[in-house]
C-alpha cells in the first residue's frame, strides 16, 4: 500500500504542475480512503514529452536576471563593514595571502565552509567587490530554490512569483550584497525545506538523509542554522499523520552531524578546540545588542509590510484548504523568530532564512486573492489580482533600489550595509603611514575595517577586559595611556558609527588624541544636511596623528 501510494501521489505531483492543487487533494483522499482511481497524464507534444511552458521558463530567467540586477548595481560603492571585513580576511588568511595571514586569524565564530569557498578569490591583493559577487550569486541561486520550493508545494504560478518576492525583497538583497555567512546559509536553508518536502511527499529515506545532509552543511556555513532542526522537530510534532520512523530520523540525524563534525575535527587538529569553546561561552553571556523589540521594528519593513499581509490573509483566506505544507512553512518561521527573539544577542540579518516561506505564504496569497462577487468574472479578476501583485512587488522594489543607491549616512546599522568612508580610510592608512604603524579606534568594528584594508594592526579602546563580555578575537587595553605615552601607538581613529553606540568611549577617545597632541591627518566626509536644511560635508571618520 505504501508502494502505491507514493506512486499516486508522484502522478498527482506531475499533473499538478499543469492543473495546481485541487487534483492533489482529491487523488491523496481517494488514497486515504483506499479506493481506486484513475490518474490523468500531463499533456504532452507530438513528440511524446510533456508539454513545455516556454513562458514560465522565460519567466524565470527574467526573475533570476532582477536578482541579479539588484545585487551587483554599484556594488563596490562603499567598502566592507566589520563583519565583511572579518569573513573576508578569513578568506584571505585560509588562501596564504600575506597581507592578512597575521591580521585576522582563521578559526574565530564562525565554521569556515563559506570562507574555504570565498578563498581563491582572495589569494593575492586587496579584494572586495569580487567576494561579494561571490555571495550575490548565491542569493540568485536562493531564488531559484524559492521557485523550486513553490512550485513543488502549490503550483508554478506560485513558484514564479515567491521567486519574484525574494528577487526584490529589500531584506534578501541587502544582505545578499555583503561578505556575510546569512546569504549562502539561506541557499542551504531553503534547500532543506524542499528536500523534506520531497521526503513528506514519498516517504523515501533519501531525500529525509539529504535533508539531515544539507542541515549539516548550513550549520557548517553558520552553527546558528542548527535551530532549523528545531522547526523540523516542531512540524513532524504538529503533524503526527506525517509517516516518520524513528530509524530514518536516526539516519538523517547522523549524517547531519557527521557533516558538521568537519568543524570541531578541523579545530582539533589545529589545536585551536579551546578557541571553539571561548566562543561558546562568550555567546550565552554576552549583553543584549538591541532592545527587545528590535526585530518587531526592523524585519516587518525589511521583508515588506504588504508581503506580511499577504502571507497571513492568504493563512486566513484559504484556512479550509490547510495541510501540512502550511504547518511546515509556519514552523520554518515560527521557531527561527522564537529563537531568536529568545537570545538577547540580535542582529540585523539573524532572522533571514524566514523569507523562504515567507514569500511562498505571500505568494500563495496573492494569487488566491478572494473579491467580490461582481469583481470575480473571469476576465476582470486575474487582472485584479495581477494588479494586487503589481503593487507588492513596486512596494518591495521601490524600497530595494533606493538602499541600494544611498550610499552616504551618519549612521549604521551592522548587517545592513558598507561603511561609508572605511575603505578610504583604510587605504589612506596602508599609503601614507610606515609599516608597522599600531590604530587606535574607538571600537572592534572600525579596527576590523582598518586592518582589513590598512593592514595596520588595531586595537579598540572600547574592548571589554572582562573575558565574558568580548569577542575571545579581541586584545583589550586596559592601560591604553601607557601605550600611547610609550610611542607604541601613532594613531588614532574616531568614526561616528561607533561613536553614536558608545558616546562615552567616543569622549575618552577624543581625550586620548588631545592628551597626546593629535594632529588630524585625514578626515572622511558624506553629505548631509544641517539643522536648516542646508547641504553640508559631515565628518565620519577622523584620523588622528598622535606622539608622546
Amino acid at each position: 500500500m505504501s508502494n502505491t501510494r507514493a506512486v499516486v501521489v508522484e502522478a498527482a505531483d506531475a499533473v499538478e504542475v499543469e492543473h495546481e492543487r485541487p487534483i492533489r487533494a482529491l487523488v491523496l483522499d481517494v488514497v486515504a480512503r483506499g479506493s481506486e482511481a484513475a490518474v490523468p497524464e500531463p499533456a504532452a507534444d507530438s513528440s511524446g514529452r510533456p508539454a513545455r511552458t516556454w513562458w514560465g521558463v522565460a519567466a524565470l530567467v527574467g526573475i533570476g536576471a532582477v536578482a541579479l540586477l539588484v545585487r551587483v548595481w554599484r556594488l563596490d560603492a562603499l567598502g566592507f563593514n566589520s563583519d565583511e571585513a572579518v569573513y573576508a580576511g578569513q578568506a584571505a588568511a585560509l588562501a596564504g595571502n600575506p597581507g592578512y595571514v597575521g591580521l585576522f586569524p582563521a578559526f574565530r565564530a564562525h565554521p569556515l565552509l563559506f570562507q574555504a569557498i570565498l578563498s581563491p578569490v582572495f589569494r593575492v591583493g586587496d579584494v572586495d567587490v569580487a567576494g561579494r559577487v561571490v555571495v550575490a550569486l548565491f542569493g540568485v541561486a536562493t531564488v531559484f530554490a524559492v521557485y523550486l520550493l513553490g512550485a513543488r508545494l502549490f503550483g508554478r504560478r506560485v513558484g514564479l512569483l515567491a521567486a519574484l518576492l525574494v528577487a526584490v525583497m529589500p531584506y534578501h538583497v541587502v544582505v545578499t550584497r555583503q561578505v556575510l555567512l546569512d546569504g549562502p546559509m539561506v541557499l542551504f536553508s531553503t534547500l532543506i525545506i524542499y528536500c523534506f518536502v520531497r521526503f513528506v511527499e514519498s516517504e523515501r529515506l533519501a531525500w529525509f538523509v539529504a535533508a539531515g545532509g544539507v542541515l549539516g552543511v548550513a550549520m557548517l556555513t553558520k552553527e546558528t542554522s542548527v535551530v532549523l532542526a528545531g522547526a523540523v522537530y516542531a512540524f513532524l510534532a504538529l503533524t503526527p499523520q506525517i509517516r516518520r520512523p524513528v530509524r530514518y530520523s536516526l539516519v538523517a540525524l547522523t549524517a547531519a552531524v557527521a557533516v558538521f563534525a568537519a568543524h570541531p575535527i578541523s579545530q582539533a587538529l589545529a589545536g585551536r578546540a579551546a578557541t571553539g569553546k571561548s566562543y561558546l561561552v562568550w555567546q550565552l553571556f554576552r549583553r543584549p545588542n538591541h532592545p527587545f523589540g528590535f526585530y518587531a521594528e526592523t524585519v516587518p519593513l525589511a521583508i515588506g509590510l504588504l508581503v506580511v499581509a499577504a502571507a497571513l490573509g492568504g493563512l486566513w483566506w484559504l484556512r479550509r484548504e490547510r495541510s501540512w505544507r502550511e504547518t511546515l512553512l509556519l514552523s520554518w518561521i515560527l521557531v527561527p523568530v522564537v529563537f531568536f527573539q529568545v537570545w538577547p544577542v540580535k542582529g540585523f540579518q539573524y532572522l533571514l532564512p524566514i523569507v523562504t516561506p515567507m514569500a511562498v505564504l505571500a505568494a500563495r496569497g496573492l494569487l488566491s486573492l478572494p473579491l467580490p462577487r461582481r469583481l470575480s468574472s473571469p476576465r476582470l479578476a486575474p487582472a485584479l489580482r495581477a494588479a494586487a501583485v503589481g503593487v507588492v512587488v513596486l512596494s518591495l522594489l521601490v524600497p530595494t533600489w533606493s538602499a541600494i543607491s544611498r550610499q552616504d549616512a551618519t549612521t549604521f546599522l551592522a548587517g545592513s550595509g558598507g561603511v561609508p568612508g572605511g575603505r578610504e580610510t583604510g587605504r589612506w592608512l596602508a599609503e601614507n603611514t610606515p609599516a608597522g604603524s599600531v590604530v587606535l579606534t574607538l571600537g572592534p568594528s572600525m579596527a576590523n575595517i582598518i586592518q582589513y584594508y590598512g593592514h595596520r594592526r588595531s586595537y579598540g579602546l572600547s574592548v571589554s577586559p572582562n573575558p565574558l563580555h568580548r569577542n575571545p578575537s579581541y586584545v583589550p587595553l586596559p592601560n591604553p595611556d601607557w601605550y600611547l605615552r610609550h610611542n607604541e601607538m601613532q594613531f588614532i581613529v574616531w568614526d561616528a558609527f561607533s561613536a553614536d553606540r558608545s558616546p562615552f568611549f567616543a569622549e575618552r577617545l577624543i581625550t586620548l588624541a588631545r592628551r597626546y597632541h593629535g594632529r588630524v591627518v585625514h578626515t572622511e566626509y558624506v553629505q548631509g544636511k544641517d539643522a536648516k536644511g542646508f547641504s553640508v560635508q559631515i565628518p565620519v571618520i577622523v584620523v588622528y596623528e598622535v606622539r608622546p
